[in-house]
């Protein structure tokens, strides 16, 4: 076997976690992987190593689509060389003397064509999303799915709970995100850029289905002179880009490729009532590099295998993650020479709709896209962030907890500053030390100002509070800066109450003398160090 097809780790995890998954009491299950992880590797190498256990029964491979067929049994074959491959489709009826058929499941749903199909022990479903359609479903059932048949799906773009998917996968046993293929090298990593047409109004779009009606939003663009604009970005950011743009209607696909041509871009339409030759032709001129950008009416979402493409225009706008991913997914596949991806989403002015973007590539919560970030950037930056969120929780935590396990009255300014309250004249505080876990001490008097003492060492933050604790102690009766002082559980005095009313300072009902008193000095002390230059702690 050729090394270039030796699994990756990963792949040979997915391999692992199905047929370890088959030993339970399920047969019907999924793995999820991004576009461009090599689903065909997985499923050649599983059913190369199943055979075996097989006796004699082979394995069925069912396809989306008629003109899949040839491309998944020319990579089973490439992936696997001594397995032997026959085509199932329209006049093909390759299924003798093989050991893997691959068939369209539109042929497979003429009942003599799959019942002339025998001895089948084990069933690939490629772009298992759409196994909840009836077709999907007959096919299956007459196959043993539902009999005990083991039964793998691959696709790039399911939840568990997708609609009928979940009566059809019992279980999805391994997922790859794709920010794990991007750190990994296995993907490029990509980057996100929209382009707004303000006379594009999404909101008269209505939907069906869960997402935007095709005819609707296809109209909507040509009136917006939104394929305009989508030439004009193209050039703007990415005139050195092969690329592809999804549309929704043919007439938007030609209209994209005739603007872009306009442009100054070469470029051509593909639509799935075009001819196969025809096809055929304008998809080897781009591989070829004769055409820069390829427009397309929603054909190249599956089983378009270009590399080289750098940027994925989504000028189908989309409610839905799933065909999002399938659309931006064509464009993540490492080539020579390229960097990274980009994507260029259209959008209007403003919309109701809720519509995918980038950061529902991963499963991952990262946040919000954030352009001339990359999607690795964007999720290292959150998961930092979140890091940094959960040690200040953390140390904040700890810092509440030691103050408050104190003798001496320690109180907090609104921005977080830590201090003690001499007289009304003089109060002790610490102030972070930037960059670090560490304090400094410090003490002001209405006369002078802030003062720093003469070693003015930054310390742990237990240190820093005894070293300050011992210098109130010094400077103010014990009664003016204990916790404890009696005289804090008195009631409030008139004059305390009357401050308050003067300061706008709202006292809670029940307060005591102590209460009012902290209400009273964290106003002023905040006050104080407001007007000062100060670190935030």
């Amino acid at each position: 076997m050729s090394a270039t097809f030796t699994p990756r780790p990963y792949q040979r995890d997915a391999i692992t976690a199905l047929r370890d998954g088959w030993k339970g009491q399920h047969n019907r299950l999924a793995v999820v992987l991004p576009t461009g992880a090599g689903k065909t590797v997985v499923f050649s190498n599983l059913i190369s190593e199943c055979l075996p256990q097989l006796r004699g029964q082979r394995a069925l491979v069912i396809a989306h689509r008629e003109e899949l067929i040839e491309q998944a049994a020319a990579k089973v074959r490439a992936v696997r060389p001594d397995l032997r491959v026959g085509i199932v489709k329209a006049e093909r009826d390759e299924h003798q003397d093989v050991d893997v058929i691959v068939a369209s499941v539109q042929t497979l749903a003429v009942p003599k064509r799959r019942e002339a199909i025998r001895d089948i022990g084990l069933l690939i479903v490629d772009e298992c999303h759409h196994a909840a359609a009836r077709t999907y479903m007959e096919v299956l059932e007459h196959f043993g799915a539902w009999r005990g048949v083991p039964t793998a799906g691959f696709t790039a773009t399911m939840t568990r709970t997708d609609g009928g998917l979940a009566e059809i996968w019992e279980d999805v046993v391994f997922t790859l995100d794709i920010l794990d293929m991007i750190s990994d090298g296995y993907l490029c990593d990509v980057r996100g850029k929209r382009i707004t047409v303000d006379t594009l109004d999404l909101d008269k779009v209505r939907t069906r289905g869960g997402d935007l009606v095709d005819g609707q939003l296809g109209k909507a663009l040509e009136d917006s002179g939104a394929l305009d604009a989508i030439a004009k970005a193209y050039v703007d950011h990415a005139a050195d880009r092969p690329g592809v743009v999804f549309t929704p209607t043919v007439a938007t696909a030609q209209g994209a490729a005739d603007s872009l041509r306009a442009a100054g871009i070469t470029a051509a339409p593909v639509w799935g009532e075009m001819s196969r030759d025809d096809r055929r032709a304008t998809l080897a001129r781009y591989e070829a590099g004769d055409v820069q950008v390829l427009t397309n009416c929603m054909v190249l979402t599956e089983g378009f295998d270009a590399p080289h493409t750098s940027c994925a225009v989504i000028a189908r706008p989309t409610k839905s993650a799933g065909l999002y991913v399938q659309m931006a997914g064509r464009a993540f596949r490492p080539a020579p020479g390229k960097t990274d991806a980009l994507l260029l989403d259209v959008m209007g002015a403003s919309t109701r709709h809720k519509l995918a973007s980038m950061i529902d590539l991963t499963a991952r919560e990262i946040g919000q896209a954030e352009e001339n970030k990359t999607l690795r950037q964007i999720a290292e930056e959150h998961a930092a962030a979140e890091q940094r969120r959960a040690l200040a929780a953390r140390i904040d935590a700890e810092e509440i907890n030691l103050f408050g396990s104190s003798a001496i009255r320690w109180l907090r300014t609104d921005r977080g500053t830590w201090f003690i309250r001499l007289t009304g004249a003089m109060f002790l505080f610490l102030v972070r030390d930037p960059g670090t876990r560490l304090y400094r001490m410090r003490r002001w008097t209405q006369a002078d100002g802030v003062h720093a003492p003469k070693d003015d060492v930054a310390r742990p933050l237990p240190e820093a509070l005894a070293w300050l604790e011992q210098q109130a102690k010094v400077l103010a009766p014990g009664a003016f800066v204990a916790r404890q002082a009696r005289w804090r559980r008195e009631q409030p005095s008139a004059k305390q109450l009357g401050l308050c009313r003067r300061l706008g300072l709202a006292v809670p009902r029940g307060s005591t003398a102590g209460d009012v008193a902290d209400l009273i000095d964290q106003d002023r002390v905040g006050r104080v160090l407001g007007q000062l230059i100060l670190p935030a702690a």
